[in-house]
């Protein structure tokens, strides 16, 4: 039967209403009325706040915010953990915020973690960005900051949030694919919203693909304000550090993790507190004034812009520890709300468009899944230092207030007043401008700062964005879509569009994008972007997977466990059988994992090490093989005695610097130096062709 896609409306009863036979029918709101911009939010000026009175962006996001009950329509998949914060000093010369008031100062905090696209039953590692979600229980109140692990956005304006975010959800006619932006709609959509070039570099880099959430930094990605008791105000970006350094997983091994654990980043947070490993990050503040933000060839208002850190340093308030995890999943983590509209004094907004849009979705979207204004009395999301209005009952009231009056002013009795002095009070600043839907033409700069990404990354960091996009834009069945996406592709960098138009075997076939702002060329490389060239060299919180067998050197283990932990590691042996292997003097060396139960994937660097009696078992098993080819493919530091290398010459491992035989305790210590490099960046030339 022929699908008859040029249907009419056949009543007005709400039924389909695709097409007129005039060609496409207009875009409408709710109530029928034909919308004249769908790209922009109402403000007042060009960079001025969003209004209140625009119905439409509050329909489009009130529609949005509701569509999804009781799962989060983004960050559906999350982890939460318990932890505090402690200031490293009296903040007060930059702001009156409470919990950074005094030296040594400590906070409780909450954090969830958290993917965007995928639902909740996804998996850990695909390649997406990670909320960072940070709520900080005040002695002044309730302050939220609403982050990723990207310090940068897709879009200027919250009015094309759902957009987005439909584009790159399943698609709707067909419900896949999950977790994944490697097909049509979200490169069609991005492909035709030029702004979100930037972010688009950051997700095709390794960025996106973290090697857990210990291991991970995080951005408050707008531009706020701080402000003092006594009115300076100076403008922030919010960062966290982490103190293990910022690394990620390789993608064919992303691809492994998500088969073997999909529950990869959960575990490795689970254990690592349970063990007392406790995460620990340092958060600081870029801070600069209005004179400084007018000389950037940028708007800070925009939230597909960063400020370089070589520019504006990170300055460090103090250390944020998680050392307790939830008691319960859903009490704790599913129910817990986080809103960018959480601030207390000292902290307040700018008028950055995303922004504005966040501080009214944010709020409606609790409305929905906890089903109630009450949200904030349940435990996860109370203030710690209590709370008191006037505001009365609503679905799921907790609490019982006593007393007649229920409003402001009253005489009748005593009842919660303002406090001028020490409530929360908004920054003074001008607002002027016609009401207007309007894009600002300090956002018309789209490729400079993805360029500058681009530069700042080393070889293997470029090959694998090109590699990236090569795959994702190969799963995209629409030619139209790719030839468009080179076209951005070259106003951001020639070199990358090149290489991304060989792996696709699409050479010269770029669309010719007429760009709103010429790319500047000029622009600086900006190290700080780079996860190679900030890494730490160390191995702690790794975990190193150590391959034994009956007749194993108990006496050896011994030793590369003292050397490992010393480093602020440990080991994990892995035996062919849970039951362990019998050790040269008969004695049982217990195992953590079945040989089939945990692949070399799930291990920062391995080591093989089994015993003569038990060489040939592993010999006859394929996942022996598997186990240390795929170490060597992802470029892993493996360590191994004399009686495995038969094991190693089959799995094709050769020798580089990253494999080590462990002949007494000197080569031990180079095993463990080695492996504080992560990874044997060398060896990947060898061992897949870069896009």
């Amino acid at each position: 039967m022929k699908k008859n896609d040029d249907r009419d409306t056949i009543g007005n009863g709400g039924e389909l209403h695709r097409r007129s036979p005039d060609g496409e029918a207009p875009l409408t709101s709710n109530q029928g009325v034909t919308i004249a911009d769908d790209m922009n939010s109402l403000r007042g000026g060009e960079r001025g706040p969003t209004l209140l009175e625009d119905f439409l962006l509050r329909e489009k996001i009130t529609h949005f915010d509701h569509e999804r009950i009781p799962e989060r329509a983004v960050h559906a998949r999350g982890y939460g953990v318990h932890g505090y914060f402690e200031s490293y000093a009296d903040h007060s010369d930059l702001t009156c915020a409470d919990f950074l008031s005094a030296e040594g100062k400590k906070t409780d905090v909450f954090v969830r973690f958290s993917t965007v696209a995928g639902n909740k039953g996804s998996a850990d590692l695909a390649r997406d960005v990670r909320g960072f979600a940070v709520k900080f229980y005040t002695d002044a109140g309730i302050f939220d900051i609403v982050g990723n692990n990207i310090p940068v956005f897709f879009i200027h304006d919250a009015i094309k949030f759902p957009d987005l975010v439909h584009s790159v959800k399943p698609e709707p006619d067909r419900a896949f694919p999950q977790a994944q932006s490697a097909h049509d709609t979200f490169w069609d959509f991005v492909s035709l919203t030029p702004e979100s070039a930037h972010m688009l570099m950051w997700v095709m880099s390794d960025r996106a693909i973290p090697r857990s959430f210990r291991m991970m930094e995080g951005f408050g990605v707008h531009t706020f304000r701080l402000y003092t008791a006594e009115g300076d105000v100076k403008f922030v970006k919010w960062h966290f550090k982490p103190k293990l350094g910022t690394f990620s997983v390789i993608w064919d091994e992303a691809l492994k993790i998500n088969g073997a654990d999909p529950d990869f980043h959960r575990r490795d947070m689970w254990n690592a507190i349970e063990m007392g490993d406790y995460p620990e990050w340092e958060l600081g503040v870029q801070v600069f004034d209005q004179e400084t933000a007018d000389g950037f060839d940028f708007d800070i208002l925009d939230p597909t812009k960063l400020v370089p850190e070589e520019l504006v340093p990170v300055t460090p308030l103090g250390r944020m520890v998680l050392n307790r995890n939830v008691d319960n999943f859903f009490d704790e983590t599913e129910q817990a709300a986080f809103c960018p509209s959480h601030l207390v004094p000292g902290i307040d907004f700018t008028n950055d468009p995303l922004l504005q849009g966040r501080l009214f979705s944010y709020l409606d979207t609790q409305l929905s899944r906890l089903g109630s204004p009450n949200f904030h009395e349940l435990p996860i999301n109370r203030p710690k230092n209590g709370w008191q209005n006037l505001q009365q009952g609503g679905h799921m009231r907790h609490r019982v207030f006593k007393g007649r009056v229920s409003y402001n002013p009253a005489s009748l009795e005593a009842y919660p007043r303002e406090d001028n002095d020490k409530g929360f009070n908004s920054v003074p600043r001008p607002v002027q401008g016609e009401a207007r839907r309007i894009r600002a033409s300090s956002m018309r700069d789209h490729y400079t700062q993805a360029r500058q990404f681009w530069i700042s990354m080393t070889k293997p960091e470029q090959d694998h964005i090109v590699n990236a996009f090569g795959f994702e834009l190969g799963k995209v069945e629409t030619k139209a879509v790719r030839t468009r996406m080179l076209g951005h592709l070259v106003h951001v960098h020639q070199d990358l569009a090149d290489r991304v138009a060989d792996a696709l075997g699409m050479q010269g076939q770029a669309d010719d994008i007429e760009p709103a702002a010429p790319t500047r060329t000029d622009v600086e490389p900006s190290p700080a972007l780079s996860m190679h060239q900030t890494a730490p060299a160390t191995i702690e919180g790794r975990t190193i997977g150590v391959l034994v067998a009956d007749g194993v050197d108990g006496k050896l283990v011994n030793a590369i466990r003292d050397a490992i932990e010393d480093a602020g590691a440990k080991i994990e042996i892995v035996a062919p059988k849970i039951g362990g292997a019998k050790t040269k003097g008969g004695n049982t060396l217990d195992a953590d994992h079945a040989l089939a139960g945990a692949p070399s994937v799930v291990f920062d660097a391995v080591i093989v090490a089994p015993g003569d009696k038990g060489l040939a078992a592993l010999k006859r098993e394929a996942a022996t093989t598997a186990w240390i080819h795929d170490a060597f493919a992802h470029l892993k530091v493996i360590g191994y005695i004399d009686t495995a290398r038969p094991l190693l010459d089959r799995a094709g491992v050769e020798d580089d610097d990253g494999v080590i035989q462990l002949d007494g305790d000197a080569a031990i210590e180079r095993f463990v130096e080695t492996a504080k490099q992560h990874r044997i960046w060398a060896r990947e030339p060898k061992l897949r062709t870069p896009g």
